[in-house]
């Protein structure tokens, strides 16, 4: 065999590995849907959180305090932007300029997040939308990936939590 095929073969094992526990972990969130009145327990941007979390646990972008405060605070800003200004092509950039720089400024960023002020403003998200799915959904998927980290013995998860 080529080293080129022997290398493809030896990486696809963490991705297998990785592909499952975000495979478990959406699972459950969306299982979660069905056993509370139809709750909203997923958005969007946690399956780019997956990628994150479980594909590169070690970057500073999938620790706890970035999963769980980049959601929140992204989110709050596209919750406050829309309850001031209304939902416009200006607002809609304001509220995503304003959740970069809020995460960055706090140290929270998390990618996936980013497209939260977007989700509350274009689908009209109340303000009980911070709370479920995006805190509740945050914390049960560092949960989640501590658990399955933990489980699998692969890595050391997480790096730091605040």
């Amino acid at each position: 065999m080529s080293n080129t095929v022997i290398s493809r073969l030896s990486a696809a094992g963490p991705a297998l590995v990785a592909g499952a526990g975000a495979m478990l972990c959406i699972s459950v969130l969306a299982g979660l849907e069905q056993f509370n009145d139809g709750a909203l327990w997923l958005m969007a941007p946690f399956g780019a959180t997956m990628v994150i979390l479980f594909g590169l646990p070690d970057s500073p972008l999938a620790q706890p305090r970035n999963i769980v405060l980049g959601h929140l605070l992204t989110t709050l800003v596209g919750l406050a932007t829309m309850s001031l200004f209304g939902v416009h092509p200006w607002s809609l950039g304001l509220a995503v300029g304003l959740a970069v720089s809020l995460m960055l400024l706090t140290d929270t960023t998390h990618p996936p997040a980013g497209a939260n002020p977007l989700i509350v403003m274009l689908s009209g998200q109340g303000w009980d939308f911070l709370w479920s799915p995006v805190a509740i959904g945050a914390v049960l998927i560092v949960l989640m990936g501590l658990l399955y980290h933990r489980g699998t013995g692969r890595r050391s998860y997480p790096t730091r939590w605040l």
